[in-house]
């Protein structure tokens, strides 16, 4: 067995040094990021390279999750005649599973290691992304099998939360928001990039026999880059520790459920309807559904997904400065009247109006992911001051535990805003009830939100959030 290697972040200062210990498998002990001295000689540089493969390993798993939002409108032209049921479920079972998979992926990181665990759910993206190559290359492919390498493409969504989970042990508390703020940016983003580029390859190479296929087989060589950037040039931190006790107090503290209820508005419907997007335009404005430049074939829809990502930012900056309460509430009414308007435009039938329903709707929908994700640690310091709670260690853990749970109770929107749509469309053959529906579900958000975060309460310590 090898001897592991010691390192003095700061051998000067033995008082305040931090002595970092490698051990094979490139497992570190005693980093911490909290010790001045060690972050400006060390630990920067060690959490910006893992960060760096974090987000580009979460970036693919939202490209494999999203992956079956573009491809369902591609089925026809390769010869699968699905019933717009059918191609609803497919677009919508990757969210529910990716969701339900973000709460174990939370805990494999202390588990096994973030190095580790990165590898892992990096090459476990190989399985629905070979799959899908294989399925869409056979138009006799029964709809069952379909459904379940979709459902197999959630793997993409759980690694959000790992991700999230691993890059945190890296940081300090004071640079925590910017890091988990650019490496979820950079997996949403993930969802415009497949809905830009797989129609445009698809479109490219159908004429010499390849096509659809490759809308599974393209990421596969990203991905072993992936794995094996992840394995050449991240660490495990042997101080990353699963946190169950925090865990179980989040989950006893009522407010996590009410600010997992927004998240299911803001970042759901995000996820929600980035997924649909595509088939919204297909149905409406079949002529829209692609735009050809040349031999190739440009989407539109992957505007709404990126407009949803850039804007997610911002939404947390201003919630900042102006309060995350008051900038939610700005969200949700920006959102209802987003959805008020689509209505509108489906009667009109103008396809530019709807595109910019749509984006004025996911800018919302953005921002409303930023400024809620932002307000969930500051109510549990609120709450904690209300209560004379001492332990500001347990205080953080608590909050630390609950952006997580949060986090997957709100991409359960992702499923449930593509079957609100299926239901509108099976009731009564078009999407109008579904759209009044997510009006008034936004409105009752938005009063939801005043109530109980956008006025003083003594449960919050007179604070608004």
């Amino acid at each position: 067995m090898s001897t592991p290697a010691v390192e003095s972040a700061h051998p000067d200062t033995a008082a305040a040094a931090v002595v970092l210990t490698r051990r094979p498998g490139r497992w570190i002990d005693g980093f911490d990021p909290e010790n001045a001295r060690f972050w400006a000689s060390d630990g920067r540089r060690i959490a910006r390279r893992n960060l760096g493969w974090s987000i580009y390993a979460e970036f693919l798993g939202f490209i494999v999750w999203q992956l079956w939002s573009i491809v369902v409108v591609l089925l026809p032209a390769a010869g699968f005649a699905f019933t717009s049921a059918e191609t609803f479920w497919l677009i919508s079972l990757p969210s529910l599973v990716g969701a339900t998979l973000r709460f174990p992926y939370t805990f494999m990181v202390p588990k096994f290691g973030g190095r580790n665990w990165t590898i892992v759910s990096a090459l476990l993206l190989l399985i629905p992304s070979v799959l899908l190559g294989i399925a869409v290359g056979n138009p006799e492919t029964p709809f069952w099998m379909m459904l379940v390498i979709a459902g197999l493409a959630g793997f993409g969504g759980g690694n959000f939360a790992s991700s999230m989970a691993n890059i945190t042990y890296f940081f300090p508390q004071r640079e925590k928001g910017w890091a988990l703020g650019l490496n979820a940016a950079g997996g949403n983003l993930g969802t415009s990039v497949a809905q830009f580029l797989v129609p445009i390859v698809v479109s490219l190479t159908a004429g010499i026999g390849l096509g659809l296929p490759l809308a599974g087989w393209m990421w596969v060589p990203f991905i072993v880059v992936a794995a094996w950037g992840a394995w050449r040039y991240m660490d495990n931190l042997s101080s990353a520790k699963a946190d169950f006790a925090g865990s179980a107090a989040a989950l006893r503290e009522g407010h996590l459920w009410l600010l997992a209820l927004l998240y299911i508005g803001t970042f759901g419907s995000f996820i929600g309807f980035s997924s649909v997007f595509p088939k919204l335009i297909a149905d409406q404005f079949p002529d829209f559904s692609a735009l050809h430049i040349g031999t190739a074939a440009v989407s539109l829809a992957f505007l709404g997904a990126l407009v949803g990502s850039l804007f997610r930012p911002l939404g947390g900056r201003l919630a900042d400065r102006f309060g995350g309460a008051r900038i939610t509430i700005a969200a949700f009414a920006v959102m209802a009247i987003g959805a008020l308007g689509i209505l509108g435009v489906l009667a009109l039938g103008q396809f530019w109006l709807f595109l910019l329903g749509f984006l004025v709707l996911f800018a919302a929908t953005g921002i409303g992911n930023g400024s809620t994700y932002r307000m969930i640690p500051i109510v549990f310091s609120a709450r904690a001051v209300a209560r004379k709670e001492q332990d500001a260690a347990a205080v953080q853990r608590r909050a630390a535990a609950a952006l997580g749970i949060i986090s997957g109770i709100g991409a359960y929107g992702g499923f449930l805003v593509p079957q609100v749509l299926n239901a509108s469309q099976l009731a009564s053959g078009g999407y109008e009830s579904a759209f009044i529906g997510f009006a008034i579900a936004y409105l009752v958000l938005l009063v939801v939100t005043l109530l109980a975060y956008g006025l003083p309460r003594a449960a919050l310590d007179g604070r608004r959030i």
